[in-house]
């Protein structure tokens, strides 16, 4: 008898907890269509993930965040294309009542700037490195309106973002946005995700580079609490140490490139 109560109260406990995790996942994560979902942080600040369909990757997924302050958001990276960004948008504005008023890039690839062209469309200022307003330029891409060299700090109502090249790494331009007040780091594709068995999109990396500039980074931001990777699940600075361990392994392995690009993932 009491091994039938005692098995009950497990399978109700477990009932109830399965209940909670479902219902947790169901308010800390919006679905805006099949394609795009915002992942809740704190306060009014979230994650955008975004998925998208190549022939080399299949369906993927990218993150960006959105920062909203007094009915205005700041972006950082856009959906992978103009079509998944506007329905970004229409859903910020329509759903929430707000209005996008600024962008930052992370680098010259579209899952930072895919979107970019329809933004530009709407008056949005892009910040930018100048490396990757260079680059765009050199290119072809849409320019992002508002270059910088090293760093840029500025206060979006009241929070504090700072953009910050620490080096080359994913790519020669890839820069970092910090928030110290809530300690929230997006690393961008220069951080990989723990479930990354690689480097992921090696096409235009440099990585001789990328263990030293992850290890100015760590050095820099000593008390970071959550770290948002450019691809897969985010974390603490866990994610640093990951990535610092990986980049170091292929910036040392004699291993020719072509086989590099064949033995890591997305």
């Amino acid at each position: 008898m009491r091994s039938m109560i005692k098995r009950e109260i497990i399978l109700i406990t477990f009932g109830l907890i399965g209940f909670m995790l479902t219902y947790a996942q169901s308010v800390d994560t919006i679905l805006v269509n099949e394609d795009i979902q915002l992942i809740h942080l704190q306060d009014s600040i979230y994650v955008h993930k975004s998925w998208h369909t190549s022939e080399n990757f299949g369906r993927f997924p990218s993150n960006g965040m959105i920062i909203i302050r007094n009915g205005q958001a700041l972006m950082i990276d856009t959906p992978m294309d103009n079509s998944k960004t506007e329905s970004l948008v229409n859903y910020l504005k329509d759903s929430l009542s707000v209005d996008l008023k600024k962008l930052i890039i992370g680098h010259f690839h579209n899952d930072c700037m895919g979107g970019l062209e329809y933004l530009q469309s709407m008056g949005v200022e892009s910040i930018a490195s100048s490396l990757t307003v260079d680059r765009c330029k050199e290119i072809g891409l849409p320019v992002p309106s508002t270059p910088f060299s090293d760093s840029l700090s500025f206060n979006f109502f009241d929070e504090q973002i700072v953009c910050r090249y620490f080096g080359a790494g994913h790519s020669h331009d890839n820069i970092t946005v910090w928030m110290p007040d809530k300690l929230i780091l997006f690393g961008g594709c220069l951080v990989k995700s723990l479930n990354s068995k690689g480097l992921g999109n090696l096409s235009n990396a440099v990585v001789s580079e990328w263990d030293l500039t992850i290890e100015k980074l760590r050095n820099h931001y000593e008390n970071i609490k959550t770290v948002i990777p450019g691809h897969g699940a985010f974390g603490g600075p866990e994610l640093l140490n990951h990535t610092l361990k990986a980049s170091t392994y292929f910036s040392k392995a004699e291993i020719p490139f072509f086989e590099i690009l064949q033995v890591v993932n997305g």
